[in-house]
């Protein structure tokens, strides 16, 4: 028996998952995760992620926009990477139960 992955479904999964693990109080480890399971380019996406949800928290006091607009950033660029790196299909299926999970 042969698994379908839909790549799309996964990068929407895990971008939301990413948005709301960069929000949280546990954002360091699962940044620690994203960058031995994905590697420092991801990793400093999330970390870039997580200055702009902060900056816009102060700003706005939690406007969803911006958590949108992340979630967005990441659907695209998770895309990417599983269009070119498909055998890291399972590492951010995995990250994204523990995003949802923090």
């Amino acid at each position: 028996m042969t698994t379908v992955i839909h790549q799309p479904r996964v990068a929407w999964d895990a971008a939301r998952a990413f948005v709301r693990a960069a929000g949280s109080a546990h954002s360091e480890g699962f940044a620690a995760r994203v960058l031995s399971r994905l590697g420092s380019e991801m990793y400093g996406h999330f970390a870039d992620t997580r200055q702009r949800l902060l900056t816009a928290f102060v700003e706005t006091g939690g406007d969803r926009y911006a958590s949108d607009l992340e979630a967005g950033k990441w659907r695209v660029r998770l895309e990417d990477l599983l269009r070119s790196r498909p055998e890291l299909t399972g590492a951010v299926i995995e990250l994204t139960g523990e995003g949802f999970e923090v």
